[in-house]
This record gives C-alpha cells, structure tokens and sequence, in this order.
C-alpha cells in the first residue's frame, strides 16, 4: 500500500525507516484504535488460534505458523500470514466455513473507502496465489448508528460487507505494481526519482513527508492584503449583549462507545471554559467545569452549565456548530432539557464567522481561519506553544488516557493543564472582542 501511494515512500520505509515524522499523539491514537478494534472483532469469531509474530520482522514465522494450522484442521486463525512471489500478507481473521474459506480485514472506520478495498485486493492476491482459494473476502467496520444499551453488541457496533467481486477488478493492476514494486526495493542502492506532489498526502499523509518536503519548501507565505470591514465589524459587535459569555467545549471519543446512549465516535462533552463579562470593559470572571473522569454522568456537564449561562445576555462561541451540535445531543440524552438547551443556541453568536468571511483579514492568517491562527496574527506575544497541552486533540486524549494513570501528581499535572488549555480558547476570544472594538473606535 506504501508503493500504491509512491514508490519512494516504500523505498525509504525498508531502507531508511529513521527519516520518518515523528508519531503526533493524534497519530498514535488511530494507531491503537486501530488495535483494539482487531482483538474486539476477533470476539465474534471465538476461539481460533493467534498467529501474530513475535515483531514486525519475524513474519516467516506467522506463514509458517499459518500453514501448519491449516493442515491441521483449525478453522479460525486470527493474523494469518502467507507469502507469494516475494510478497507477503496477514489478514486480521481467517475463517473456515463448510464451502471453503473466508477473510475478514478489520477497519477503524464508519464505511468502506476505496484505498480499504485495494488493501483487501493485494491480501486476496497473495493469499489465493499461494494456494488458499477465498470463498469470499470482507471489510469489518465501524457502524455508526449503534448506540450503546447495557452490555457491548459487537453484532451491532460491527458491520460486514463482503467486497470479492471488486477486489478482483484489480487484479492485473496488482500482478503489474507487485512486478514493479519489487524491482523498487530489488535497488538497495539507487531511491526511486520522485518530485514531491499529492502523493504526498493522499490517501494518507506519508510518513516520510518532511524529508521530501522540507521547511524552506513550506514556509507558509502571506497571503493577499488585510482587510478590516469596520461596517461590518461594527455589525458584529451590535449583534453582542452584555453579560457576554465567552464559551468553549473540550471532547473526548472512541470507537467503540464505552457507555450507555453513546454511539462510536462521539464527541463527549468533559471540559468547559465559560467567561462571564458584565459590561463592557469589566474583568471576565472564570467559570469551569472538568469531570472526574469518562464515566461522569453527562447530566453533571450539562446542568453545571446552565446555571452558570443563566438566562440573558449574549454567549460567545468560537466555531458554533461545534458547540451547538453537543448542546442537541444532551437533548438526544434526555428532551428535558430541550427548553434550556433551545434558549442557549437562541443565544449564541459565532465570533469566526467574522473571520471566516474575512471581515478582519491579515495576510499572516494564511488561509486559516482558527482561533489558533488568529490570536497570535492579532497578538504576536500570544498563543498557545507554551502550553503542557495545546491542541483539542491531545486534550481529549490526556482526558481519556487519566483513566489509566495512578499517580496522584500526574493525574494532578495533566487536570492543571487541561483547565489551563480550555482557559486559553476563551481568553483568546475576550481578547479579540477587546481587539476588535479599539479598531472600530
């Protein structure tokens, strides 16, 4: 699949692996969702056999493991690996009916992707070219329209689509790229030739992208001129009334939904940041909320929240559909709150609506529009690179990641640090409002 991307990136993946990114905590949290999704799926096909390697360089002994387990009559191996013409494979569960034999590849997703089936195709290739006929080959998958009550239902979480016939539609396009990709790393000593482009990104960003892309290529230029609309800051800002609250929302999710009425991937409400200011020009005060850990019951967030909203004045978001998508799913939770929650989306007003339309525009924004791209364009000394946490991503997993953590400083570190995080979208907000009203003045 590296080679199907570019032949470069398979190149350096078997004879430089040092040269690759550093693994970011985002990275690393697909990595293991991606993990865990396997041993969960291997559950609805109990009790076969583990042919894993003992390391990533070992395989010889999963084809060996493999094929002896098949000769002996077992009927479920899970990471079953076979070897064809210098090309080698492992499926995540191997299945043997009583017309033959069945592959299931198991995805991190919530459907099925054209890159999936290519995958599934070469392990179709390598599998049947080295003897094993497939009555059929399959994707498992995420389904998103599970929603968790009591116990896990892995028959209901997990979707499988059968994909044989448009795995063989690639066929001859694998017998020619294998051919190909071999000669590729027959050259230990020559790279392939190739100029950086979307290869680079897509399907997946390479891991190999800051070699091929070096900073003096990506230095982010200015773009275009500034702009600042005064009529239509002037507009925005009449939209506002005090008390404002400038409010903000941190989330945690998973694959699989670890409590009940949640479904795979959702975004669980566990942190807020809610600055009230009484007039203008007033010292905000600082309201927050952060859960005891993922099993905090989700009417705790909620009814926290809405006493410290009260029932008047304007509240501040950055990015609305965000916040306003979690506020519907608490009324999914429990309709009793659908008055309240009603009242509060009524109030609020989307501050990046000012600068996604480029009503206030500095060429230093690029073409981001994210409070992290905004604040220091608008105050160069701020932003968020001194903090212990400083992306919502990382936020979410530090989150997540207290549940396994026993030490009482770290626990207390990493809760300092993601209230100090939420704390910093919402001051970022007072102070651009604060910005934007000396420039209309």
């Amino acid at each position: 699949m590296y080679g199907c991307q570019c032949n470069l990136r398979l190149w350096l993946h078997k004879y430089n692996p040092s040269l690759k990114d550093p693994i970011d905590s985002q990275q690393q949290q697909l990595f293991q969702t991606g993990t865990d999704l396997g041993e969960l799926a291997r559950q609805l096909f109990p009790g076969g056999v583990d042919a894993s390697p003992p390391d990533y360089f070992q395989y010889a002994l999963s084809v060996k493991k493999t094929a002896e387990w098949i000769a002996a009559g077992r009927t479920i191996i899970y990471e079953a690996a076979f070897q064809y013409e210098g090309l080698l494979c492992a499926i995540d569960i191997l299945v043997k009916g009583p017309d033959g034999w069945y592959a299931y590849e198991v995805k991190g997703s919530t459907r099925v992707k054209d890159v999936f089936v290519m995958d599934a195709a070469f392990q179709y290739h390598v599998i049947t070219g080295a003897g094993l006929p497939l009555q059929q080959i399959s994707l498992i998958y995420i389904n998103n329209q599970y929603v968790r009550k009591g116990a896990l239902a892995l028959n209901e979480l997990f979707t499988t689509t059968a994909i044989t016939d448009q795995v063989k539609e690639y066929s001859t396009f694998l017998q020619a790229k294998s051919e190909e990709l071999l000669q590729v790393v027959a050259n230990k000593l020559q790279p392939p030739v190739i100029a950086a482009g979307n290869q680079c990104t897509q399907p997946y960003r390479c891991d190999f992208y800051s070699h091929c892309n070096p900073p003096a290529e990506i230095v982010e230029e200015e773009v275009g001129e500034p702009v600042v609309d005064l009529i239509q800051l002037q507009s925005f800002i009449s939209t506002l009334h005090y008390p404002l609250y400038y409010m903000d929302f941190e989330t945690w999710s998973q694959a699989v939904p670890q409590l009940d009425g949640h479904w795979p991937f959702r975004q669980v409400c566990f942190q807020y940041s809610v600055k009230v200011q009484q007039e203008q020009g007033a010292i905000p005060v600082e309201h927050g909320y952060l859960a005891n850990d993922i099993t905090t019951p989700s009417a705790d967030f909620i009814n926290n929240l809405l006493t410290v909203l009260g029932e008047a004045g304007t509240i501040l978001v950055y990015n609305a559909t965000f916040e306003r998508s979690r506020l519907l799913e608490f009324v999914r939770d429990n309709p009793l709150w659908k008055p309240a929650i009603d009242r509060v989306i009524g109030r609020m007003v989307d501050l990046m609506e000012v600068f996604r339309k480029k009503q206030y525009y500095l060429p230093v924004m690029g073409n981001s529009y994210s409070i992290k791209s905004v604040l220091p364009a608008l105050f160069p000394e701020e932003g968020y690179e001194g903090l212990a946490i400083s992306d919502g991503m990382e936020a979410a997993n530090a989150f997540y990641q207290l549940n396994q953590e026993n030490n009482p400083e770290k626990i207390r570190a990493t809760r300092a640090a993601l209230e100090a995080y939420c704390s910093m979208d919402t001051l970022a907000m007072v102070k651009i409002i604060d910005h934007i009203r000396k420039r209309i003045q």
